[in-house]
């Protein structure tokens, strides 16, 4: 386990970013940009996702994670460990899920396009707002931010695949036309990426062993702020969508987007900038166990609260 956790370059771990990476891909193979010019139509849902995820969401996870860490925890984490564990909440807060937002919008009967649409404007907003916004608040909480570092991870894990997820969808569609690409050629990738998520939360876990078996209580500490920012996040994006007048099927995926977290970003950067047995990588790592979980009540919730559909135009419908 040492050898694994030793396999580095440039501060990235070798296997990780490895299995991240195979997490990552097959969602930009769904990536697509002409779904852009459906925006105009019906703009609404996409002001709501991009106002939650990115004026919103950081801020609200970087309070809670101030408040809990360094005030309510303060007998129990000292100030140096408090900073790391805050350092790894606004990691995580600071990247919008886009890749299990697919999964919670169908769970909750979401409209797949619009969803598509908002996941997109997201994966473009991260390339240029995840690292101005991460080096804000972590210097704001004294935390030594290695930008080149930060812009790396970021290079890796979101336009490297993102690159390479549209010039794979572009060249099989070409060939192979666009229902064999859905149909036949993506479906083949979901048990990769699961795969892949389990063997990386295995690794994770591996690494950081000494930490949780020298304070099981940290595991219970982290949960809690991030099933609070949770269930807040959703709640101001479900309540704004309902004011905005949102169909359901939109308001639904939109709340779940600010709800959930792109984590196998937030790893990833978390390892790169503080390495594989860090607080901050713990923090993203609980991340994961908690989200799932809490997104399962978000959907019943949502499934409960369905309020009734209006009628959605054919020529958005369509890809």
């Amino acid at each position: 386990m040492e050898q694994l956790s030793s396999l580095e370059i440039a501060k990235v771990n070798v296997p990780i970013a490895i299995l991240i990476w195979l997490m990552i891909y097959p969602m930009m193979l769904q990536v697509d940009f002409r779904s852009l010019k459906k925006i105009g139509k019906r703009p609404k849902g996409i002001v709501l996702t991009v106002i939650v995820n990115w004026l919103i969401k950081p801020f609200t996870m970087a309070f809670f994670a101030w408040l809990f860490f360094s005030h309510i925890y303060s007998a129990f984490i000292s100030p140096e460990l408090a900073g790391e564990y805050i350092a790894g909440a606004i990691i995580l807060g600071a990247a919008p899920c886009t890749a299990m937002v697919f999964v919670w919008s169908y769970l909750s009967d979401g409209d797949p396009n619009y969803t598509l649409m908002q996941v997109t404007v997201n994966d473009i907003i991260i390339l240029i707002a995840f690292v101005p916004i991460v080096g804000l608040l972590l210097g704001i909480t004294d935390v030594t931010v290695p930008y080149d570092t930060l812009v790396l991870s970021v290079v890796i894990y979101v336009v490297v695949p993102l690159v390479a997820g549209i010039l794979t969808s572009k060249y099989l569609i070409g060939k192979k036309g666009e229902q064999w690409f859905t149909g036949t050629f993506l479906p083949k990738f979901k048990p990769l990426s699961i795969i892949a998520l389990l063997l990386t939360l295995l690794l994770l876990f591996a690494f950081q062993g000494g930490n949780i078996l020298s304070n099981p209580f940290i595991i219970l500490f982290i949960a809690i702020p991030l099933i609070i920012q949770t269930y807040f996040i959703f709640f101001i994006a479900w309540f704004g969508g309902k004011k905005l007048n949102l169909n359901y099927q939109v308001c639904a995926p939109a709340a779940m987007i600010g709800a959930s977290n792109f984590f196998e970003l937030a790893v990833a950067v978390a390892i790169a900038l503080f390495g594989l047995d860090s607080p901050a990588a713990l923090v993203c790592v609980v991340g994961v166990l908690v989200e799932v979980p809490v997104m399962l009540s978000l959907v019943k919730y949502a499934n409960r609260n369905k309020y009734p559909k209006t009628k959605i135009n054919p020529q958005i419908q369509q890809s």
